[in-house]
């Protein structure tokens, strides 16, 4: 392995499309990527999502891919794209404060609290804070202080996951531990899920 300069074209954007198809394959999506630099460094940041929560075992088998698909050459690979220098690789959940954006970022939160800036045709703005009830590929349905209300995707402006402190159980729900698994020590909100690898430059 020499030293250099990164590719040209070495861009996040490249990064997540040459990773989307690999983490597909183990039922996994790319939610971001992160390149920055860190000194002769640069730190890679790939944060990743499935349905059911993301397990040790899911972060383990991610970063195996990540890592295959980055060293690699070939039109497939992420070599030409990762350039020379060296970088430190972290793999994270997607983490509670990014905003929802695409359907399955409502599927996978169901039940939780979320704030919701809505956006009129005249262009007025309005906040609503509710519980997400169920959503499919053209909007949700949210509990609104005890009323339903359904919102199209193209009305909304942005929507935040609230962090929840000791949130009670609904009635005959088993209680799996001190903490609900919607407040803030919810070790997927608190990416605390990461795996770290220094890569040496190529």
């Amino acid at each position: 392995m020499g030293s250099g300069q990164p590719a040209q074209g070495a861009t996040a954007e490249r990064i997540e499309e040459v990773l989307a198809a690999p983490l597909a394959e183990l039922g996994l999506d790319v939610e971001a990527v992160e390149l920055t630099p860190a000194g002769k460094r640069r730190v890679l940041r790939v944060a990743i999502d499935t349905d059911g929560g993301l397990t040790l075992d899911d972060v383990a088998a991610a970063t195996k891919v990540i890592d295959r698909v980055l060293e690699a050459d070939g039109p497939a690979g992420g070599a030409e794209v990762m350039g020379t220098l060296p970088y430190t690789l972290e793999v994270t959940s997607r983490g509670v404060d990014r905003p929802l954006t695409l359907p399955r970022h409502w599927r996978r939160n169901a039940g939780r609290l979320v704030k919701v800036v809505t956006t009129g045709e005249t262009g007025e703005r309005d906040d609503l804070l509710g519980r997400i009830v169920t959503s499919d590929d053209e909007g949700v349905v949210l509990d609104v202080a005890g009323a339903e209300v359904r919102l199209g995707y193209g009305d909304i402006g942005k929507a935040l996951v609230q962090v929840e402190f000791n949130r009670r159980p609904a009635a005959g729900a088993q209680e799996h531990d001190e903490h609900d698994e919607h407040d803030q020590h919810d070790p997927q909100d608190q990416q605390d899920r990461v795996d770290n690898k220094d890569k040496d430059a190529r």
